[in-house]
């Protein structure tokens, strides 16, 4: 299992959590997605090491953007 965080900017209500959620959430080998929304965090564990440019096209195609990453 790997897990990694991600800093999303733009997000402000539970419809921008839901969105980011289930984009990410249909990458590949995603097995859980985690948002917090005040500190506009997403967390996301995976079976081995995600993609991160598809987990950031996700987010993209969310409506966001994120701005940085942490393992």
């Amino acid at each position: 299992m790997a897990s990694t965080t991600y800093t999303v900017k733009g997000m402000t209500c539970g419809h921008c959590v839901q969105a980011v959620s289930t984009e990410v959430g249909r990458v590949a080998g995603v097995t859980a997605v985690q948002v917090d929304l005040e500190h506009g965090a997403v967390t996301v564990t995976s079976d081995g090491p995600a993609d991160e440019q598809a987990v950031r096209a996700a987010v993209d195609e969310a409506g966001y953007e994120v701005v940085g990453s942490r393992a």
